[in-house]
């Protein structure tokens, strides 16, 4: 009598591996969405440190921190003047006491003895979901509603020597964005603490504009987007589909609001709250929230 023994042939094992690579393949969308949806959640709460800062920072103080300090303006993206920022100010509000006190902010943000500080980066600056390293800043503040330098004139709250109070956010603090999610540029942007196009950003172009991928409320992000020197209608601003990055090689441009998930980046309002605002968003909704006293009725965003 005799005895087979019985094992998988050649067919059986294939037949198993694909189906192993079908169910795998099914899996890691939802294993990669979840990453992302953690990763979203803790970008999301920097974000919400951030803005409790500078509401404890008010509190002390009675006025929010400027957003950069400088003898003259506007602000040029170049390692020149004293350039110290709001974050920078608003280190004890961060409970980062130690770095505080090692800053000597009559130097400025580029010299030595302050290099100690600014080349080490801090978590809290940082979204999860940017594979950048070093020490920039993932987030910036809003100087103004419309690209242009940084300068006293500007709409927004954190702006060169800025002094901006509850009472001057006529608009009311929770129609008002204080900051966002913007994307990192490592040869332009100048550090955490520089009060540049690094840590602060206007809303003259669309959320991602600068990736490529604007909704369709956007325009160039100089501004103009072809429609000579008067930027376009609301007409016109709502066929336009892409956008004309700014030149990040020019130093008196700044440049929007970007993040490295999909389909939108956080904000933060006046009010504290944090919310995810879509790419999509019309442009005219994006430019009055970044002013603090437009007198304008903002709807649902």
């Amino acid at each position: 009598m005799s005895h087979h023994k019985h094992g998988f042939t050649l067919v059986e094992l294939l037949v198993v591996i694909a189906i192993i690579g079908v169910l795998v393949a099914l899996l890691l969308p939802a294993v990669q969405a979840a990453r992302e949806a953690a990763r979203r959640t803790t970008c999301g709460n920097n974000v919400r440190q951030l803005i409790v800062g500078l509401h404890n920072y008010e509190f002390a103080n009675e006025f929010f921190p400027a957003g950069v300090t400088n003898d003259v303006g506007p602000i040029k993206n170049l390692r020149e003047g004293n350039h110290m920022n709001w974050i920078a100010r608003m280190l004890p509000q961060l409970d980062e006491n130690a770095r505080f006190g090692r800053l000597d902010f009559s130097v400025g943000a580029y010299h030595q003895s302050n290099a100690y500080v600014a080349e080490r980066p801090m978590a809290v600056l940082k979204c999860p979901s940017s594979d950048v390293g070093g020490s920039d800043c993932s987030f910036a503040g809003v100087h103004h509603d419309t690209e242009s330098p940084i300068d006293e004139s500007n709409h927004g709250v954190l702006f060169l020597n800025s002094r901006i109070t509850f009472s001057d956010l006529k608009d009311g603090s929770s129609y008002t964005i204080f900051l966002g999610e913007k994307i990192t540029d490592l040869k332009y942007d100048l550090g955490w603490m520089s009060g540049t196009r690094a840590t602060l950003r206007n809303t003259g172009a669309g959320i991602n504009a600068a990736m490529g991928s604007p909704g369709p409320g956007d325009w160039s992000g100089n501004g103009l987007g072809g429609y000579g020197d008067e930027a376009p209608n609301e007409a016109e601003a709502e066929e336009l589909l892409y956008t004309d990055p700014i030149d990040p090689a020019d130093p008196l441009a700044v440049g929007g609001f970007g993040s490295y998930h999909p389909g939108g980046a956080q904000f933060a309002t006046g009010d504290g709250a944090v919310q995810f605002i879509s790419e999509s968003i019309n442009a005219a909704t994006l430019r009055q929230l970044a002013h603090r006293s437009d007198g304008e009725i903002v709807d649902g965003f």
